[in-house]
């Protein structure tokens, strides 16, 4: 079966063809016989009753420096295509979220990976508060006198921005920490938003496990060690990806969120683990599965295409 298959994705030009998932997804369905469509979030429109996307056809490659070949811009309808890839990166803006309305009107006739109804109200850091019981003691909050008393109660804690990506203004405050309230102007004078704050976990020197779940079952784990120095293991920071595999207590947390995973429709999510506990459900643009399939010889594209395959049949 060849299905068309659009990738709403960031700028394809700089992708890391060696790291980048939605290139590695791009390529095997290539090899599967599927045709591709390329085009960035900020081309995506609404009009007259139909959601339409300016962009190009699309054909990739593995070779640095000319990894893809675009065909002549055009204007399609996208609820006549069989797939659409929701894939750019956060931060998880109303610019984002905007894009997963206009796909809810196309969704499932169209089939949205992943679905944009439940990636709107499952961020990464959102959804993993359905599990209390998987994850360190977590607080969402703006009001700097919750944020202090979480702090003094937990002594040493991870503070970040509620709905960015990538490691980007991740702290950690220690005991001895003194920057609690300046970190709190600085996060509300540029956002509204709360932020979260989670007890530190120290197996994290050991490294941050990124587990891969295609349609709520795990198929393997890097593991992702931060740098000398630095507290954050994501690899967009420096972290270092290393073979890994799966304890029980890994799979004891995959086999408490798969179920909810697979009832909303979210294909393709990458968890994070540090030591036994739960700290983000990704689900809007997770990343790994290049990395995995060098260490273990997983190819997680071919199961995700194999499920997509299997919801369009």
């Amino acid at each position: 079966m060849a299905l068309k298959v659009a990738l709403q994705m960031d700028p394809i030009g700089p992708i890391n063809i060696d790291a980048d998932s939605t290139f590695r997804i791009g390529l095997e369905a290539q090899a599967r016989g599927h045709s591709l469509f390329y085009y960035t979030p900020d081309r995506l429109f609404y009009r007259e009753g139909r959601v339409m996307a300016r962009g190009w056809p699309l054909e990739l490659r593995r070779v640095k420096g000319d990894h893809y070949t675009l065909g002549a811009e055009t204007e399609v309808d996208l609820g006549e295509m069989d797939v659409v890839w929701l894939r750019q990166d956060p931060p998880f803006d109303m610019g984002y979220i905007t894009t997963t309305h206009l796909l809810d009107l196309i969704h499932p006739k169209t089939l949205v990976v992943n679905d944009p109804f439940w990636v709107r109200n499952y961020p990464e850091k959102l959804l993993v508060l359905q599990f209390p019981h998987l994850t360190p003691p977590t607080l969402i909050a703006r009001d700097l006198a919750t944020i202090r008393a979480f702090k003094a109660m937990h002594g040493d804690i991870i503070l970040k921005p509620l709905y960015g990506n990538g490691g980007a203004g991740v702290f950690r405050l220690d005991p001895n920490d003194r920057n609690l309230a300046s970190l709190h102007e600085l996060f509300t004078g540029i956002s509204r938003e709360p932020m979260i704050a989670q007890k530190y976990v120290p197996a994290v020197v050991k490294g941050d496990k990124r587990i891969i779940l295609v349609n709520g079952e795990p198929v393997g784990a890097i593991n992702r060690v931060p740098a000398e120095g630095e507290t954050r293991s994501n690899m967009h920071v420096g972290g270092r990806p290393e073979k890994i595999g799966l304890t029980e207590r890994d799979r004891e947390i995959c086999a408490a969120i798969g179920p909810t995973l697979r009832e909303k429709g979210q294909i393709f999510v990458g968890i994070d683990v540090i030591g036994d506990w739960l700290t983000e459900i990704n689900v809007t643009s997770p990343t790994g599965i290049q990395e995995l399939e060098r260490f273990d010889g997983t190819n997680t594209a071919a199961k995700i295409w194999e499920v997509i395959e299997a919801k369009r049949a």
